[in-house]
């Protein structure tokens, strides 16, 4: 888990119902608050009275799986089981382990307002368990990477929209789709292919949606963050005090740079050089760009250096992240103006466009289409299937 709690080193858990770990033997006291911290490669489980310490890894198990066992981390609460594990040496990141539908209903909530109409919600459901179906040989986080996740936190609305769909999946040919979906595709589908670069599927065409609400956007980006003559090294605490002009822009530019090998703490100076290729898909979509990023990196023993990354005519799935999903909201791009101090992007939609348009479906609720209708609108051509009936069909077809 990512969304919620982030790259930490220390959590805080508490437990309503007997939890033990995996061997049966450690009991972890109910209503006791627990700080769990990596010590030295391993991980140190303290509370007022006693310390534990543990492997690189380990589970709490519930003695029953019911609402009546709950396990609280930093304040969210889950259902089931939880490992912990060590990740990159200095942080502990945990793993719940939960049935399926259980945890649909931390998801349908938190991917769409939980207020939608139910035939939404049951749309979302079916997106939602088919995209999870497809993916269980992955570890998945509670990211927009995957899918939001907001653990044991439900909504009645949604919880409804998950139990009358129970087991019901997006199939074509017998098989789950990869039942993609984005909040909105800008009035126009994607096809996966232009994406992904995967095998084009009939079921993602480019089309016209009339009910998408198009969402269009304005990017506005300063050349310049930080000037560098202006910069004095010789003032107390100098590097602390600089402040690029994006905040919320330049910060996941930073970690995007940080996990492209560029380690340390980084001030940007500027965006030299941003370009959107002409070059369109048949959606209208753009297809390259151009980025250059000079910045300042100081290394942990103090040392600061003068960097550059650079992109040149490149898939523009690599610069959107590094501008940031939630700013740089989509490749469907109207217009893109370059000025002497700042860069202009307008655009439309938010995400990749490809399957169902979240907004959309939420419209065709509005106007009172059935799931199944939203379902054949965003995946033409596909079958909604129970799981257990392709499975059995798999096992007679093996026997």
């Amino acid at each position: 888990m990512k969304n919620y709690i982030g790259d930490t080193d220390e959590l805080t858990i508490e437990v309503k119902g007997r939890y033990t770990t995996l061997n049966g033997i450690e009991e972890i006291r109910e209503g006791v608050k627990h700080i769990l911290s990596v010590k030295k490669g391993s991980m140190l489980l303290t509370n007022h009275d006693d310390k534990m310490v543990l492997s690189e890894s380990f589970i709490l198990i519930p003695d029953h799986y019911n609402k009546e066992h709950v396990i609280t981390i930093n304040d969210k609460k889950y259902l089931g089981a939880m490992e912990f594990i060590i990740e990159d040496d200095k942080y502990i990141r945990p793993i719940n382990h939960i049935f399926l539908e259980d945890y649909l209903k931390g998801v349908v909530p938190f991917e769409v307002f939980p207020s939608w109409k139910i035939e939404t919600l049951k749309a979302q459901s079916l997106a939602a368990r088919t995209y999870t179906v497809t993916h269980m040989d992955k570890e998945m986080d509670d990211t927009i990477q995957f899918q939001v996740y907001g653990g044991y936190e439900w909504f009645e609305q949604a919880s409804r929209a998950v139990d009358e769909t129970k087991g019901e999946i997006i199939t074509f040919e017998n098989k789950p789709i990869n039942a993609y979906y984005s909040a909105s595709n800008g009035g126009v589908t994607e096809n996966n292919e232009n994406v992904w670069n995967e095998t084009a599927k009939s079921y993602f065409p480019i089309k016209i949606d009339p009910y998408d609400p198009i969402q269009p956007w304005t990017l506005r980006l300063h050349k310049e963050q930080l000037l560098l003559a202006r910069i004095d090294a010789t003032r107390m605490n100098w590097w602390n005090k600089l402040e690029e002009k994006e905040q919320s822009i330049i910060e996941p530019m930073k970690k995007r740079l940080n996990k492209q090998g560029f380690e340390g703490d980084i001030k940007i100076l500027s965006i030299s050089n941003l370009d959107i290729s002409p070059d369109l898909f048949e959606s209208n979509r753009s297809k390259k760009g151009s980025i250059k990023i000079e910045f300042l990196r100081c290394l942990i023993e103090g040392t600061i250096l003068y960097e550059v990354f650079e992109l040149n005519g490149v898939e523009i799935d690599q610069i959107r992240p590094l501008i940031g999903g939630s700013t740089f909201r989509s490749y469907f791009i109207d217009t893109f103006e370059e000025h002497d101090r700042y860069y202009v992007i307008r655009g439309r939609g938010f995400g990749h466009g490809v399957g169902m348009s979240q907004w959309g479906a939420s419209i065709m609720g509005d106007r009172g289409y059935k799931y199944k209708e939203i379902i054949e609108h965003y995946y033409p051509g596909t079958t909604i299937k129970k799981i257990s009936t392709i499975n059995k069909q798999v096992h007679d077809d093996e026997s």
